[in-house]
């Protein structure tokens, strides 16, 4: 009876061993895909990074860009208003406005000497500027 207990102690000793051995190879492998995922996870990490400054530098710039075309509208309006103005405010400028208000709803030269005043020579030449 001692022969067969020092067998079966001797068969689960080498059991066990046999067990650590497998797990220890398992542990092995979990800790190199362990590894492989932190690379990959600092990697990820170091992409969002970038992408994060990217896109705060578009920001910056779509900023940037709209105050530009905000600046642009107000000096367009400005330019317009001053056309106007200086529109109402000569005479000469409200005649040849309405001359090619008349030339654009197709108004001959006999038509625009007699309505604006105008020289024959300047009739002419604004039909043919304006069909141009």
């Amino acid at each position: 009876m001692g022969d067969e207990f020092l067998i079966a102690a001797l068969v689960y000793v080498i059991a066990c061993l046999g067990l650590v051995l497998y797990l220890q190879k398992q542990l092995s492998k979990l800790r190199s895909k362990v590894e492989a995922l932190t690379v990959l996870v600092k990697e990820g990490d170091r992409q969002r990074e970038t992408f994060k400054r990217e896109m705060q530098e578009l920001r910056s710039g779509t900023i940037g860009m709209g105050r530009r075309v905000i600046e642009l509208e107000k000096r367009l309006h400005q330019q317009s208003e001053r056309i106007e103005e200086s529109t109402q405010q000569d005479p000469q400028a409200k005649l040849y406005s309405r001359a090619m208000k008349m030339v654009a709803l197709g108004a001959g030269v006999d038509e625009l000497i007699k309505e604006c005043e105008l020289p024959k020579a300047e009739a002419e030449l604004l039909i043919r500027l304006h069909r141009k």
